[in-house]
């Protein structure tokens, strides 16, 4: 015999380590006081994660410290029975007695239960069996204790015994889980009281119907009153006949007539479960036997599968939270939860039970085993969704256990949920949570293949029929009232489509699901506020698929992801052509976690992974393509959604690119040393711009320089004897390969290498050397600004790394005459006013008081105080506020207030839109957007914002570089 004490183990890390210790100090005091000091300690290991997150189950121990004794010193199953038979016992009790008894089981009922499942002693069958043996053991003895009351009081003549209950013709039928013995931690139970009129032993002039309701009652009374000792069971009575208006017990031939008549096919599946569970249990066996025929059709009824369907569906209108995220799941009756794993058995029981009775077992899980041991559900599809309800279930009992409540909702408050993920044996909320995640969706995924929804082919604004070869007249009001400028041609193009038209629609299947498909596409782009273009852009994108059938069906499955996939259409143009070339882009939205904040060390964890299975040079592009499409798909749609900051997007996006060259630099290198052999020497990759100072956006290239080291003078390849200058003029080439060309994944960035010494002139790898004696000789003040921004971003090993940062430090900190820098700063600018002049309002670059003059004057500063030991930051917003106190105050706040303001709308723009575009073409939805952006009421007042900042900015740079004084030159400061 294996004790409690020597079984149990730790459920999981402890969540509230405060919590816990104030159970300890009750239980210590406790247990000194009883002599049990040894067993806490030795079971505190185990106990101390429950305490330190359930305040209920803490809460039983407070109370009756020695009840847990007991049950640490005891056989889990032997107590049980005990407690069965105690259970029993009270049934000889007087009302008050077994009202107190019960309650007082109930909580040692549940705290045995909760630390067998919680400690990993018992199973989901056993801990579910168990609830439901003592809620069986529970009726049974309420049930006597209420019918010895209506003998006592004269109603009754005398008491049944045996296998007809204390009520001769008087029974419970369990329903829903207590039916198959599936009962959760803080369970109702469900049960449909019934009664043969002729049977009950009543007293003369006592009427049947008065005397069933008043049993029922007492019944009812006695389990779910709330009283200093809690409740028993609360009791559900809503599954019987038409409850709206029958009483709470029903005679059973009453109940005959209406389930052969009126009875529906949601009540067929409900008695899937039914067990006579209580009272006179022949006679509620003979009852579900003679209702047998009802329940088992043998004659394949799939119109009445339909109508079990729509059921569900209903209580999707009515209760269910469509979200496929833990955060404030309804692990029941949400989408991938419970319930659907459940009417996925169910529905196929009835279809095919009537013919099988072998597939007709009230229990989940045994039944879906039945039905792939017929062959009508796959073993996977069986393993999974078995999987999944043990997850679901054992996940919806530590919801329960936290306070004794009915419910099946995991917490919007991570506090919460991390308490149930601890009891769940997780260290991390977001690892429970994407579990979770996952298993909804395969849930959700699954139940998909059996059901084709039968939602309404309307809108709210009327009638939708593409069916036929002209348009409909009311089709077409209703286009208009949605507001769509050409509603005949919307008309004529989904005609079109449902014809067969495009690739998408080309199969029947594709028709099928488009048919649901394109009411829900019209909705989402009328509620964009920008029906036309959102119209127009997912035709573009649409007409180019290859096959419709995966896609639609993943819209179909996640009507969110649909809607903001047209959002995305009606103002991002960009992110469209991303999607049409590469529709597997929308997998990322499908996480949970899309719209938590980036985690750049999670993509490396990715991409590492992707690359580790990737067998060689090429198939290593491939991975990173994917993962970095996916990615930046991802920091896109943030910064549409303004979940992410023109500061976070730009970091996100060169922390991505960072990403993609830690993955290929080494595959490059590794190619050149298949090619050439193996080098001694080494190498480090240099990001200079956008990408060095992380401040890309989407669409962003890389301007890049290569910068090596030879152990010793005259070195040579292993294999083919290449000098230094070869191998890593190979390295380099290979890299900007793997980076810029073209795969069957698509492409990946623009590479510039003209940045480097000498530009396009020079070897397109530098030696160490070299790099010193050119930023020391020939360097002009330009490539000097550039440098500002340079920041390794891989190298061949640390030490390396760090010399190659040191040489770009040394060579900015060199001493320079400031006036000279300023001078030449100011001819650059003026050069480029002439040769590049702004190409419009929303030039957000070369703008007056734009971007570049704002780099400039961070570039500037550094140059001009770098050798004084002055700071140095590559990115222009850290440069700007480190100046503080060395450049006029007023002049860099206006620099950060317009850097500001024009990176959020040049991050938006560039996700968007796209280069050189003008939002005051856009949707009004889209200048909404922008406006949003700008931290501003409307788009009006954007402009406005936006003239105001550029004029400040573009003062605060000629106050720190300098005021032109000519076409060529400028007065330095």
């Amino acid at each position: 015999m294996t004790r409690l004490i020597d079984a149990i183990r730790p459920c999981g890390p402890i969540a509230d380590e405060k919590a816990a210790e104030r159970a300890r100090n009750v239980l210590e005091e406790a247990a000194a006081r009883d002599s049990w000091t040894t067993q806490l300690e030795r079971a505190w290991p185990a106990l101390a994660p429950v305490f330190g997150a359930s305040p209920y189950l803490t809460s039983l121990v407070r109370r009756d410290p020695g009840r847990l004794r007991d049950l640490l010193d005891s056989e889990p199953e032997t107590r049980f029975e005990n407690l069965l038979e105690r259970t029993a016992a009270l049934a000889q009790a007087d009302w008050d007695a077994a009202k107190a008894g019960l309650r007082k089981l109930k909580a040692e009922a549940h705290l045995l239960i909760a630390l067998a499942d919680l400690g990993g002693v018992w199973n989901l069958d056993q801990v579910t069996g168990s609830l439901t043996r003592f809620a069986d053991a529970a009726l049974a003895s309420a049930l006597t204790v209420a019918a010895r009351g209506e003998l006592e009081a004269g109603r009754l003549v005398r008491l049944g015994e045996g296998e007809e209950g204390p009520v001769p013709g008087w029974f419970c039928i369990a329903m829903g889980k207590h039916g198959a013995y599936e009962l959760n931690y803080s369970s109702d139970i469900d049960i449909s009281v019934f009664y043969e009129p002729e049977v009950l032993p009543l007293a003369d002039g006592i009427e049947t119907q008065a005397f069933a309701v008043r049993l029922t009652h007492r019944l009812a009374d006695m389990m779910q009153d709330k009283t200093a000792d809690g409740y028993v069971f609360r009791v559900d009575l809503r599954l019987r006949p038409d409850p709206s208006s029958t009483p709470p017990a029903v005679p059973a031939p009453a109940a005959f007539d209406y389930y052969e008549s009126v009875g529906q096919n949601w009540e067929r599946a409900a008695f899937i479960k039914a067990r006579a569970a209580a009272g006179d249990i022949g006679r509620g066996q003979a009852f579900l036997d003679e209702l047998a025929p009802f329940i088992w059709r043998k004659n394949l009824d799939f119109a009445a599968i339909a109508d079990i369907h729509s059921i569900k569906r209903q209580i999707h209108v009515h209760k269910v939270d469509e979200r496929l995220t833990a955060k404030g799941v309804d692990l029941k009756l949400g989408r991938g939860g419970i319930r659907e794993i459940e009417f996925y058995v169910q529905t196929q029981q009835l279809i095919l039970g009537g013919r099988h009775p072998e597939l007709r077992s009230p229990r989940t899980l045994d039944a879906l085993r039945a039905l792939e041991a017929a062959g009508h559900v796959s073993v996977q599809a069986a393993d999974e969704l078995a999987d999944a309800y043990r997850q679901l279930r054992s996940a919806e009992h530590r919801v329960q256990m936290l306070a004794d409540e009915q419910t099946h909702r995991l917490s919007e408050s991570d506090g919460e949920r991390k308490r149930v993920a601890a009891l769940s044996g997780f260290d991390r909320v977001r690892s429970f949570d994407a579990a979770i995640e996952r298993t909804l969706k395969t849930v959700n995924g699954r139940y998909g293949e059996l059901f084709p929804d039968e939602e309404q082919l309307s809108s709210r604004f009327g009638s939708l029929i593409f069916t036929g070869v002209e348009d409909d007249p009311e089709t077409l009001a209703t286009l208009s009232r949605m507001g769509f400028s050409h509603p005949a041609t919307i008309s004529q193009t989904i005609r079109s489509w449902h014809h067969g038209h495009i690739q998408a629609t080309r199969t029947a299947r594709g028709r099928e699901l488009f048919t649901r498909l394109a009411p829900r596409l019209l909705d989402a782009a009328q509620a964009s506020g920008a029906p036309d273009a959102a119209f127009t852009r997912f035709e573009a994108f649409f007409s180019k698929l290859s096959s419709g059938v995966q896609l639609q069906s993943l819209f179909l499955a996640q009507p969110k992801l649909f809607e903001l996939m047209v959002q995305v259409m009606a103002f991002a143009p960009r992110l469209a052509s991303t999607l049409a070339r590469r529709p597997a882009a929308l997998d990322a939205l499908l996480d949970g976690a899309f719209f938590a904040s980036i985690d750049s060390e999670e993509d490396r964890s990715v991409m590492a992974h992707a690359v580790s299975r990737a067998d060689g040079f090429e198939e290593v592009m491939d991975a990173v393509r994917r993962i970095h499409r996916e990615q930046a798909f991802r920091v896109g749609v943030q910064v549409m959604s303004g979940a992410a900051s023109a500061e976070l997007a730009g970091r996100a996006f060169a922390d991505l690119a960072d990403i993609c060259m830690e993955a290929l630099a080494p595959a490059a290198l590794a190619e050149a040393e298949r090619l050439g052999g193996s080098f001694p020497g080494e190498v480090a990759v240099i990001a200079l711009g956008k990408c060095g100072s992380r401040e890309m956006s989407a669409g962003s290239d890389l301007d890049l320089m290569t910068l090596y080291r030879a152990a010793e003078p005259g070195a040579t390849s292993s294999i083919k004897e290449w000098s230094a200058d070869v191998f890593y003029g190979r390295f380099t080439q290979r890299l900007i390969a793997a980076l810029s060309t073209p795969t069957g994944e698509g492409e990946l960035y623009e590479v510039d290498m003209q940045l480097r010494p000498s530009g396009t002139k020079g070897p397109v790898a530098v030696s160490f050397t070299a790099f010193e004696d050119y930023y020391e000789r020939e360097a002009e003040t330009w490539e000097l600004l550039a440098l500002t921004r340079a920041r390794v971003v891989w190298a061949s090993s640390p030490q390396f790394a760090e010399a190659a940062a040191g040489a770009v430090e040394s060579a900015l900190r060199r001493p320079r005459d400031r006036a000279r820098t300023a001078a030449d700063v100011g001819d650059m600018r003026a050069l480029l006013e002439r040769e590049r002049p702004p190409k419009g309002e929303w030039d957000l670059k070369l703008s007056p008081g734009g971007l570049v003059d704002i780099e400039f004057a961070a570039q500037y500063l550094q140059l001009a105080h770098a050798a004084d030991g002055g700071p140095l930051r590559q990115n222009t917003a850290e440069a700007l506020a480190a100046f503080d106190g060395l450049a006029p105050a007023d002049a860099l706040a206006a620099l950060r207030k317009a850097w500001a303001l024009q990176q959020n709308l040049t991050q938006l723009l560039k996700v968007a839109l796209g280069d050189n575009a003008d939002p005051t073409d856009e949707p009004k939805a889209f200048r909404t957007l922008l406006a949003r952006a700008g931290d501003v009421r409307d788009f009006r007042a954007l402009r406005t914002k936006l003239e105001s900042s550029r004029k400040g900015a573009r003062s605060a740079y000629e106050t720190i570089v300098g005021a032109p004084s000519d076409g060529s030159g400028r007065t330095s400061r």
